[in-house]
């Protein structure tokens, strides 16, 4: 977690270093900040919810992480930064990652003036059918 932290130019305190190893650990995943936030509690992590929101954006502007905001005010962080979108399913409140070789997006329109469109990003959205939990 050193290394990964001073490639991309971020001190590597202990909070981070600790919130780092709980993210990076165990393959690609999909967090909210109440979520790792538990989680560091749960190994009695000292750390503040606060801490983990600034944690959270610092290695999302760093490119550790992707940020997915499903609705305003309410965002998931992807570990997974590869091209890709997502299902998200408003039932649950799960994201499911979807191949980006998996969605084909034609005829975007140009973008304003000045600017450059650096990337997609696609979010399917479904719910589950209350008919089949009978």
């Amino acid at each position: 977690m050193l290394a990964r932290l001073r490639a991309v130019g971020l001190r590597p305190t202990r909070q981070r270093i600790a919130l780092a190893r709980l993210l990076f650990t165990g393959g690609d995943r999909h967090v909210t900040a109440e979520q790792l936030h538990g989680e560091a509690q749960a190994a009695a992590i000292r750390v503040s919810l606060a801490t983990v929101y600034n944690t959270l954006h610092q290695f999302t502007a760093a490119g550790l992480l992707r940020e997915v905001v499903v609705e305003p005010g309410r965002s998931y962080f992807d570990t997974n930064i590869e091209d890709h979108h997502h299902f998200f399913c408003e039932t649950t409140g799960m994201l499911k990652d979807i191949p980006g070789e998996s969605v084909v997006v034609g005829a975007l329109p140009l973008p304003p003036s000045g600017t450059e469109i650096r990337r997609v990003d696609v979010i399917i959205r479904v719910r589950r059918d209350p008919q089949t939990f009978l």
